[in-house]
């Protein structure tokens, strides 16, 4: 659908701004309007006979149409791989992918970073299905391989974690994993990256995931997921997955992804710009005891940051002793310019107290109270007084305890 060539001779903004786009085909228009459309008919019996997923054929609306082929031609030249798919959200993008390519007896490796939907999905359905569940310690690099068994058939990574942001040695672990054995398919979860700040698949990932919901969409109005495989044979597997299971994206969705597209790396600057503008703000607050963002030096996995990104994203965290729970109230609920929310890379900034215990099981968690931020596109400056007021309150609630 490209109108300029696949991961031509152009700059990446280049590839953006015109990746999934054909004016040509719909009346000049700029931008692909959405494809609200279940039913699709046929001219002639051949035509309806006719089938061939790698074509892209449109037959119901369920299994695609232009809106789904252009977002998943523009996501393929972002993170450069063979071809996509999309999904409803991110999770569904997760939990197809994993089923697509697991069978009952077989053995799953995942990260201890990851997003705990994802968790529970492995631990629930993906284990009543009889597949072993395994997380291993995220900074296990190489090492990774005295984990494998001759079932093992997945590896799913996230870096970073989004929620405590441990950076993970990606290139380490997929080159280790598919010389032990090259069936094993690597996936990753790469929405911090939004897919512009790190391009796993150059680094041995065979399938990216994203939420789009995320910075793709940008706007907290739309709820997508896609998945980029590097391979052929995996797309196929996963698009017949995506098929049998009826996982698919809504058009007006599609077409708030795509536009959400076309300002993603300007967006991310600004994201990245103010996010550590409010970080080292606050690693020189005496509530704060550590700062969690990778684009700094004590942030585990600095150094894999430094090499593997091209930037930071807005979402990181802080920790801070334990406080009790109606001074940590004290802070967070008289927020001006930060809502308090689940999700992140809207425009808008958030704030979300969470306890990364429950979810460790590998490696245990040893930090304090963790603060989850998403930086958005406010005002640097209106933001740093915002959480200043806020730690005020904080250490008010605790002297007047």
């Amino acid at each position: 659908m490209s109108s300029i060539d696949k991961h031509g001779p152009f700059a990446e903004e280049t590839r953006l701004i015109h990746a999934g786009r054909a004016p040509a085909l719909f009346g000049g228009a700029v931008n692909i309007p959405p494809f609200r459309a279940s039913t699709v008919l046929f001219q002639t019996l051949a035509d309806l006979d006719a089938h061939d997923p790698a074509l892209r054929m449109v037959r119901y609306g369920r299994t695609g149409n232009p809106s789904s082929h252009a977002f998943e031609a523009a996501i393929t030249e972002l993170e450069e791989g063979h071809d996509a798919v999309s999904f409803a959200s991110g999770l569904q993008a997760i939990t197809s992918s994993l089923l697509a390519f697991t069978r009952q007896g077989d053995h799953v490796l995942i990260a201890d970073t990851a997003y705990a939907p994802t968790r529970g999905f492995a631990n629930g359905i993906l284990s009543r299905s009889g597949i072993t569940v395994e997380y291993f310690d995220p900074g296990i690099g190489a090492g990774i391989t005295a984990l494998l068994r001759p079932t093992t058939r997945v590896v799913f990574l996230e870096s970073p974690g989004s929620l405590t942001f441990e950076v993970q040695d990606v290139p380490a672990i997929c080159a280790a994993v598919t010389a032990a054995n090259p069936d094993i398919v690597l996936m990753i979860d790469n929405t911090w990256a939004a897919g512009l700040l790190f391009k796993p698949l150059k680094h041995g990932v065979h399938v990216s995931i994203q939420s789009a919901t995320k910075y793709v969409g940008g706007h907290s109005d739309a709820s997508l997921g896609v998945a980029v495989c590097m391979r052929q044979d995996h797309w196929l597997r996963l698009k017949k997955a995506a098929i049998e299971l009826g996982a698919c994206a809504s058009a007006d969705d599609l077409f708030l992804g795509l536009r959400g597209l076309r300002s993603l790396q300007v967006r991310l600057r600004r994201h990245h710009e103010s996010g550590i503008k409010v970080a080292r703000w606050l690693e020189a607050r005496p509530e704060v005891t550590r700062v969690r963002h990778p684009a700094l030096p004590d942030c585990p996995g600095h150094a894999l940051w430094v090499r593997d990104f091209t930037g930071a994203c807005g979402l990181f965290a802080f920790e801070i002793a334990p406080v009790p729970r109606p001074a940590l109230a004290a802070m967070v609920d008289g927020m001006h310019h930060f809502g308090m929310g689940y999700s992140w890379g809207g425009f808008e900034s958030l704030i979300l107290p969470s306890n990364p215990a429950a979810i460790r099981t590998a490696t245990p968690w040893a930090g304090g109270e963790l603060i989850r931020l998403h930086i958005g596109l406010e005002d640097a400056d209106d933001l740093i007084a915002d959480l200043d007021a806020g730690f005020a309150r904080l250490n008010a609630a605790l002297e007047a305890k």
